[in-house]
C-alpha cells in the first residue's frame, strides 16, 4: 500500500510541469531548495508561455495548505548549498537560495510579508502567469497605472499603485541610456491620460526640455521667452512665490543695509501672516509662515505702506502720528490735491515741510 501510494506521489509530481524541487533548509525568509532530478534548468515551456528555471531573479511558488508563499531566486548553483553539506552531496550544483516576499491565500490578492514559513520537503513550484497576475494585479484597476511589461512574462503589466506614488517621495534611477527618461515619460502619459484620469493635474519642471515632444499632446508647455510659433506659453512666475532673496533682487535691486533688509523681511512676513487671516490656506498654521512661505499677498500693500511711512508729513498736533493726522497738500478749495490710491499706484501728496513757530499747521 505504502509502495502504490509512493508511486502514485511520483507520478503526480512527473505530471506536474510546474514543480521545481523541495525546500531543503529555512533561515527567516531565506530558504534553500534542491532542485529535481527530473527538473531540467533553462526555460521550459506551461500552456504555451515559456518560463525560467534555476536562473537568478525567476519567481517561486511554495504551496502551504490555503496559503501560497512566493520568493525570488537569488542564488543558484554550488554556491546556494549549505556549506557543511556541499561536498557530499551529489548534486550540490542543483541548489538555489529563494527570498520569500510574500503570500497570497487562495483565491485572494497578493500581500507583502510573511505570516508562516515553509518547512522541512513543502514542495517549490514556477510561477505561472496566473499567478503573476495575483501578485502584480490587472491593467483596468484604476488604482494602479502602467509602466512596462513584466521581463519574465511580457504579457503581464507592470504596474505602479498610484495612490503611493504620488503621496509618497520616488526616484528612477539608471545608468545613462538606460530608459529613465522614457519611464518617466511614459508614467506621467499614464497618469494624465484624459480618458483614464480625467481629474488628473500634473506640474512638471522640465529643466532640460526631455519631455516636450513626448507629452505635446496632453500637455501645455511653459517657457521663459517662449516660442509663441511652437505652441509655446510664456512662464510667469508669481513674485509671492519667490524666496525672500529672489524677490528683493527682482523689486528693489539688492538690499546690502542689513537694517532695510530687517524692515523689508518683517513687513513681508506680516503681509503674509495678514493675507493668511483673510483667506486661510487648509494645512499651514500661522506659527509656520515665514517669509520664504509662498502665500499670496497684495504688493501694493507692501509699496503703500513703506512709502506713507518713510515720505508723510504729519501735523505737530500732539496726536500719535496715524493717517488722519497727515497732511495732504490742498487745493484752493481745502480739498486735498492727491489723497494717493493704493489699488492705481498713485502715491498721495503731502504739504512741504514747515516749522514755523506758532503756526497751528506746524508739520
Amino acid at each position: 500500500m505504502y509502495r502504490e501510494a509512493s508511486i502514485r506521489w511520483n507520478v503526480q509530481q512527473e505530471r506536474d510541469p510546474t514543480f521545481l524541487g523541495t525546500v531543503q533548509d529555512v533561515s527567516g525568509s531565506t530558504i534553500r531548495g534542491i532542485l529535481d532530478e527530473g527538473t531540467l534548468s533553462g526555460l521550459t515551456f506551461i500552456e504555451g508561455h515559456g518560463y525560467r528555471i534555476g536562473q537568478i531573479g525567476a519567481f517561486i511558488r511554495i504551496p502551504l495548505g490555503y496559503t501560497d508563499l512566493f520568493g525570488i531566486v537569488s542564488q543558484v548553483g554550488a554556491g546556494a548549498a549549505p556549506e557543511r553539506m556541499a561536498d557530499s552531496l551529489p548534486y550540490g550544483e542543483r541548489w538555489i537560495t529563494i527570498q520569500l516576499a510574500g503570500q497570497a491565500r487562495r483565491g485572494a490578492a497578493f500581500e507583502r510579508g510573511i505570516a508562516q514559513y515553509p518547512t522541512i520537503g513543502d514542495r517549490i513550484h514556477i510561477v505561472t502567469e496566473q499567478d503573476l497576475f495575483r501578485i502584480y494585479g490587472h491593467e483596468n484597476n484604476l488604482s494602479y497605472a502602467r509602466v512596462g511589461t513584466l521581463a519574465s512574462s511580457t504579457s503581464i503589466p507592470a504596474l505602479v499603485e498610484v495612490n503611493k506614488l504620488i503621496t509618497r517621495h520616488s526616484v528612477v534611477v539608471g545608468a545613462t541610456g538606460s530608459g529613465k527618461s522614457t519611464t518617466v515619460a511614459g508614467l506621467i502619459g499614464t497618469l494624465a491620460h484624459p480618458d483614464r484620469y480625467p481629474s488628473a493635474r500634473i506640474l512638471m519642471f522640465d529643466v532640460h526640455g526631455e519631455y516636450a515632444s513626448a507629452l505635446k499632446d496632453n500637455a501645455s508647455l511653459f517657457r521663459v521667452g517662449a516660442n509663441s510659433h511652437s505652441g509655446e506659453n510664456d512662464l510667469f512666475v508669481p513674485y509671492w512665490a519667490l524666496n525672500f532673496d529672489e524677490f528683493i533682487s527682482v523689486a528693489v535691486g539688492g538690499m546690502e543695509d542689513p537694517s532695510c533688509r530687517t524692515a523689508f523681511s518683517d513687513k513681508i512676513l506680516e503681509l503674509k501672516r495678514r493675507a493668511h487671516l483673510e483667506k486661510p490656506i487648509p494645512g499651514i498654521e500661522i506659527d509656520q509662515i515665514t517669509v520664504d512661505t509662498p502665500i499670496p499677498f497684495d504688493i501694493r500693500d507692501l509699496w503703500w505702506d513703506f512709502h506713507t511711512e518713510t515720505r508723510a508729513r504729519h501735523f505737530a498736533d500732539g496726536r500719535p502720528q496715524s493717517r488722519d493726522t497727515w497732511a495732504l497738500e490742498l487745493d484752493d478749495s481745502g480739498q486735498p490735491v492727491q489723497s494717493g490710491d493704493k489699488n492705481k499706484i498713485i502715491p498721495p501728496r503731502f504739504r512741504p515741510l514747515k516749522d514755523e513757530k506758532n503756526d497751528p499747521e506746524k508739520i
